[in-house]
């Protein structure tokens, strides 16, 4: 099972109803760039090479773009949908005669819906089912002591945690 990684992080704002409780906050282990990815797709055994891989995903990127800026929706079987939403100011325009881009508009964003065909659903509550969650504070701190020697990490200090 793929192992999500997450950090616990106490709420110190004062103001905030849930001061004082805790909450998880994922950890990146690696960011995979497009280079990467391409030879990461290559080693599956894929007869392509990672450069013809490499060259499909920039291809992809930038008619993606393209298509999105068109008003369109991209829409990637087994994977879902790429689309735009708009962001406006606060407040928004009095009559519709005074609205206007550079004063209305605030953003224009990128967003993704995943798919949720029963066969490929990655939807959110899906994908929560199908990962290992597991607490970055458990891969630093000593294991209990055992009967075999321990092998040093080579860190040559104390891991956090430690003297609690």
């Amino acid at each position: 099972m793929a192992k999500i990684f997450y950090e616990l992080k106490q709420n110190n704002n004062e103001d905030s109803k849930v001061f004082g409780k805790w909450f998880a906050y994922g950890k990146t282990v690696e960011i995979l760039n497009t280079r990467k990815l391409a030879q990461h797709i290559a080693e599956h055994g894929s007869i392509y090479t990672p450069d013809v891989v490499y060259g499909v995903l920039e291809k992809f990127r930038s008619c993606l773009v393209e298509m999105l800026l068109e008003s369109k929706r991209v829409k990637i079987d087994g994977l879902g949908i790429f689309y735009t939403t708009i962001e406006n100011e606060k407040g928004g325009a009095t009559t519709e005669e005074d609205f206007s881009v550079n004063s209305n508009l605030k953003a224009l964003h990128i967003r993704f819906l995943p798919e949720q065909a029963q066969e490929q659903n990655i939807s959110s509550r899906e994908f929560f089912k199908k990962a290992e969650f597991v607490n970055v504070k458990s891969l630093t701190e000593k294991k209990k002591p055992s009967t075999e020697p321990e092998m040093g990490n080579g860190s040559g200090g104390d891991a956090p945690g430690e003297g609690d």
